[in-house]
């Protein structure tokens, strides 16, 4: 029964196929329309290009024999800096706080003037308090406020520098209102700005020292016992009564009684004693016919009050016992590269302390590091540089004891006096701060906003690395940043460009971060390789950057040297 139900339903099944397959066709459903063209996409946003990596610069010696101290200086990121010495370097902090020498430069700046310091002078771009509206040569540079600066802004909208050699004449302006302050004020003016209600005196201490250089290698001076009467034939105590400020005093050694250690307490060095002179002269056979030439500039300095009328009674201090001088007065920018580079065989020069240590003395002086004074002496020197390594302030001076006592054998120079140092406002202006090594002219205020300076000179150049003139640096002082600087009023380094430097146990390793954010005057970014770049131009001879104003850069020498790399045999 189930086989033929099944067979049945097979039969239907397959008639309805047939019929299917054999009667009219199914209407079709109308085809979808085409579907439209998709929108092309837009284009992805070109992605900024990633700033791109910094990479440090670094300047290394190959090894230390070169003669410095500096080995290498590296730029470790972009705001750290590294360096490194050949031996312990204690002094570091207040050297580089020092002079605008250590002024830090815009290294791509740099590559663009080709290091050339009359390139900087027609546009100086730093990071201090003001910028430079204009220089007009021989009489003034007008500064205006630096809009990038990362300190506090100046107070004044305008700063003045002027410039006159003659005291008498800088007082004069003051006197008449043209200027609001005056440098070098001269013993001969104090009593009078004294005695003026619209004046104020502003006695500043600092120490220095006025001395008579002798280049040990031109005859007759090559001959130690010829230098020891020279300097036993000026009366240095005469010289200072007629020519120099209350509170000057007699040199009786090679440092000012204030730097310690340093100074040896009780002694007394080369006395005045022209008979003796005169004899040992006439022992070594000195020349009395021959006139020998004292060369000096007409710059007042508070360790040379009065050029002319000093040089002048030095030279008749040694026409007493027989010695003919022939003063010769040079102009600052011929004299001063012309004694740095040992032309000379008798010279006037000074020196004001840079920072507080006894390093800114000897090392500059006595190690060789200038042909000024000739060939240096090597048992001085030894003991110099073992000074310089050490903290224990005891030890230290024992050393210098020894050096003060060599100094008076070998005689490189004649310390006559140590000065004392005044400077003079209007009454009228306003938070007048004088330091042992700066002004605070951007903190300075006067009625109108207008601050004048009157100084001794005109700068030599603006670009300070190359320069050891105090003219230049005062200017310098208000158009760049160094690594640490001096505050107003303070001997006491402390951060500038630099938020911190540190050293590593022994002072061998000094690693500087810098501000993030600190802007130059043409706005480029502070980075380490602007140190890496400025420390290079003045440590490496062969330095593309090292063109400046006479390529000299002493005060690398003076401070980190007394050799820079690749520095030529003399």
């Amino acid at each position: 029964m189930k086989r033929t139900i099944y067979v049945l339903l097979s039969v239907l099944v397959l008639a309805s196929m047939t019929l299917a397959a054999c009667g009219t066709p199914a209407t079709e459903a109308p085809a979808a329309p085409p579907a439209a063209p998709a929108a092309p996409e837009a284009p992805a946003a070109p992605e900024a290009p990633a700033a791109p990596a910094f990479v440090g610069e670094k300047l290394e010696a190959p090894d230390c024999n070169y003669g410095g101290l500096i080995k290498s200086i590296e730029a470790v990121d972009e705001f750290t800096v590294k360096f490194t010495f050949c031996a312990p370097e204690p002094a570091f902090l207040p050297k580089v706080a020092s002079v605008e020498a250590f002024d830090i430069y815009d290294a791509d700046y740099l590559k663009e003037i080709g290091g050339d310091a009359t390139k900087m002078n027609e546009n100086p771009v730093g990071t201090g308090p003001y910028i430079v509206q204009e220089w007009v040569r021989g009489d003034h540079i007008t500064f205006v406020p630096n809009p990038t600066y990362f300190g506090e802004k100046p107070a004044n909208s305008t700063f003045i520098m002027k410039w006159n050699k003659e005291a008498a004449a800088r007082l004069l302006d003051l006197q008449a209102g043209n200027v609001s302050g005056i440098a070098e004020v001269t013993s001969d003016d104090i009593p009078s700005i004294e005695a003026d209600t619209n004046l104020k005196l502003y006695p500043r201490k600092v120490n220095n020292f006025l001395y008579m250089g002798i280049n040990n290698s031109r005859a007759p001076f090559d001959n130690e016992k010829v230098r020891q009467a020279f300097a036993m034939a000026i009366n240095k105590q005469a010289i200072v009564d007629d020519f120099y400020a209350p509170g000057s005093v007699a040199a009786t050694q090679f440092v000012p009684p204030g730097v310690k250690p340093g100074f040896t307490d009780g002694y007394k060095g080369t006395t005045y004693d022209p008979v003796k002179a005169k004899a040992m002269l006439e022992a070594e056979g000195f020349d009395f016919s021959k006139e020998y030439t004292l060369s000096y500039a007409e710059r007042t300095r508070p360790y040379f009050p009065q050029p002319t009328k000093i040089a002048q009674a030095v030279q008749a201090q040694y026409a007493e016992i027989g010695v003919k001088l022939k003063l010769e007065m040079e102009e600052w920018g011929t004299f001063l590269p012309a004694t740095r580079e040992g032309k000379k065989d008798l010279f006037f020069l000074g020196w004001s302390e840079d920072y507080p240590d006894a390093t800114n003395w000897y090392d500059v002086f006595l190690t060789g590091s200038s042909p000024s004074f000739g060939a240096a002496y090597p048992d001085i020197v030894e003991r110099i540089q073992k000074a310089a390594k050490l903290s224990d302030s005891v030890e230290r001076q024992k050393l210098y004891d020894e050096v003060n006592v060599l100094y008076d054998q070998h005689v490189p120079t004649v310390v006559i006096a140590h000065g004392t140092t005044n400077l003079a406002f209007l009454a009228s202006v306003e938070n007048v701060v004088l330091g042992p090594y700066n002004e605070n002219f951007p903190a300075m205020k006067t009625a109108d906003g207008t601050v004048v300076f009157s100084q001794d000179g005109e700068p030599v150049s603006l670009m300070c690395a190359d320069e050891t003139d105090g003219s230049s640096f005062r200017v310098c002082n208000q158009i760049f940043s160094k690594l640490y600087k001096f505050g107003w009023g303070s001997a006491i380094p402390e951060p500038d460009l630099a938020e911190k430097c540190e050293g590593n146990a022994d002072a061998t390793e000094w690693t500087c971060t810098l501000r993030k954010g600190v802007v130059f005057s043409n706005g480029a970014a502070l980075d380490a390789n602007d140190v890496v770049a400025t420390f290079g131009a003045g440590m490496d001879y062969k330095h593309p950057l090292r063109l400046g104003n006479t390529g000299t850069y002493q005060y690398f020498k003076d401070l980190f040297g007394p050799k820079v790399m690749n520095e030529p045999a003399q």
